[in-house]
């Protein structure tokens, strides 16, 4: 998950390559939502072996509402740090 900030916008998508996916993000290369709203800070990550089932976490996280979102990333993430350093 992006953000902008801590308890800012939320974007939840899914890449077969993080850290690129996410610099890309970082950088405003590909536009798009996260782009228009400066969503370049990593707050949350899963990694699964299968993308089917990546894909399936995806849409059910997309569903819930913010609330969930935000516990989901405090559990890992309490701070709301940028975890793009963490992976390269």
């Amino acid at each position: 998950m992006m953000t902008n900030r801590p308890k800012g916008v939320l974007y939840t998508g899914v890449t077969s390559n993080l850290p690129r996916r996410a610099y890309e993000h970082r950088e405003g290369l590909v536009p798009g939502f996260t782009s228009r709203y400066g969503l370049t800070r990593l707050v949350y990550y899963e990694i699964f072996a299968m993308v089917v089932d990546a894909i399936r976490r995806e849409k059910t996280i997309k569903h819930w509402p913010r609330a969930w979102k935000v516990n989901l990333i405090e559990a890992m993430n309490p701070e709301w740090r940028d975890l793009y350093d963490e992976l390269i």
